[in-house]
């Protein structure tokens, strides 16, 4: 791997955003609209509960899937970029690998989604007091979880997109609300149907959701369910880089890679 080409595709990345107010507000915009119109929901529900703090569960939750779903569209994002300017068939034309690009636009995404981040914590913590010192040294695991599963997710959805053409990145915005039900961001997996659970298993941020409700109802948190949680998003990235590389020969072996257009590929 040959770190300038790396820095090259982080370097693209950050001339788009330097050069447009338009790719630069959706990096911090939404996630203050999702702070906000959920922090004030939390705190309506606290005050009509009393005793219960929802600005600790409800918001921390929504604060870190957010998270997550930001590195998962910091990912696609970058790719979107290529595809859209028809400039993918031109990184490739170089000595550029598969590998130095997938890096590439992971560090693009730690980038976008940590602005995004801060801002989030900045409104939480601010604007209607949240407090992260109650999870402890517990956020690391956290975070590293979501992003990782995040990173896993972005990879395979621009796999996804790099086989069946532009036209199916529409298939690739709901996956976090589709997945959320079974994450159980809101609420404890036993509220789940069975068969819902069973799949809920699969999914690492799943885990981490658990363990944030055990340490503020006062339960001792498992390391091993967290120990599970980073397994699986470690085997996710690994097979997300393989599926996108899969589908990087299979356009090159069969000549897609050289009709990538607007419109799906046959």
């Amino acid at each position: 791997m040959y770190l300038p080409r790396v820095a090259a595709i982080v370097l693209r990345q950050f001339y788009l955003i330097r050069g447009s107010i338009s790719r630069v507000m959706p990096i911090f915009i939404w996630a203050a609209v999702d702070m906000v119109l959920w922090g004030f929901m939390s705190r309506y529900l606290s005050g009509m509960l009393s005793g219960f703090n929802f600005v600790s569960t409800l918001l921390g939750a929504v604060l870190m899937w957010d998270f997550c779903t930001r590195v998962m569209q910091g990912v696609t994002l970058a790719f979107f970029e290529d595809v859209w300017s028809r400039n993918f068939l031109n990184f490739f034309a170089t000595p550029l690998s598969i590998s130095e690009y997938l890096v590439g636009l992971v560090l693009s995404s730690v980038i976008t989604s940590s602005i995004g981040i801060v801002v989030m914590l900045l409104l939480a913590m601010g604007v209607f007091g949240l407090s992260f010192l109650t999870y402890g040294f517990m956020l690391v695991p956290f975070f590293l979880v979501l992003f990782l599963f995040g990173i896993a997710l972005g990879i395979a959805a621009a796999g996804m997109v790099l086989r069946l053409g532009p036209a199916s990145e529409w298939f690739v915005w709901p996956v976090p609300a589709l997945l959320s039900p079974f994450a159980g961001v809101f609420y404890p997996l036993s509220a789940l149907p069975v068969w819902m659970r069973g799949f809920s298993r699969l999914l690492p941020p799943a885990y981490v959701f658990e363990q944030m409700r055990a340490i503020l109802s006062h339960q001792r948190v498992s390391i091993a369910a967290l120990a599970t949680a980073l397994g699986l998003a470690l085997v996710y990235v690994a097979l997300a880089c393989w599926f996108f590389a899969l589908m990087y020969r299979h356009s090159v072996r069969t000549g897609l890679i050289a009709r990538y257009s607007a419109e799906t590929l046959s």
